[in-house]
């Protein structure tokens, strides 16, 4: 079964960074398009960032010049570097990818605090 597993979450101060990694298996990860989203206390989960099979991606405008995702499809991960990091970054941080269905991982949480 599809199984994402999310690392590289933890507390940062702000202007600082973070590299999440998402590990992937149980299908062609290859070919199928890669992604975060997040989700802040009390509010609805968003889009962070989109990575196609053929490496087009998509960001948020609130991440935009900020983050990057990346994928290598060698090791079956996406990643996500995250610099400049601001307080309103924190949250939740989930990998997904649709297989059949939308699958997410379990998150992993980024705070972002002096």
């Amino acid at each position: 079964q599809v199984q994402l597993v999310e690392s590289g979450g933890g507390l940062v101060q702000p202007g600082g960074s973070l590299r999440l990694s998402c590990a992937a298996s149980g299908f062609i990860f290859s070919v199928n398009a890669m992604g975060w989203y997040r989700q802040a206390p009390g509010k609805e989960r968003e889009l962070v960032a989109r990575i196609t099979g053929g490496g087009s991606t998509v960001y948020a405008d609130s991440v935009k010049g900020r983050f990057t995702i990346s994928r290598d499809n060698a090791k079956n991960t996406v990643y996500l570097q995250m610099n400049s990091l601001k307080p309103e970054d924190t949250g939740v941080y989930y990998c997904y990818t649709v297989v059949n269905r939308t699958q997410w991982g379990k998150g992993t949480l980024v705070t972002v605090s002096s």
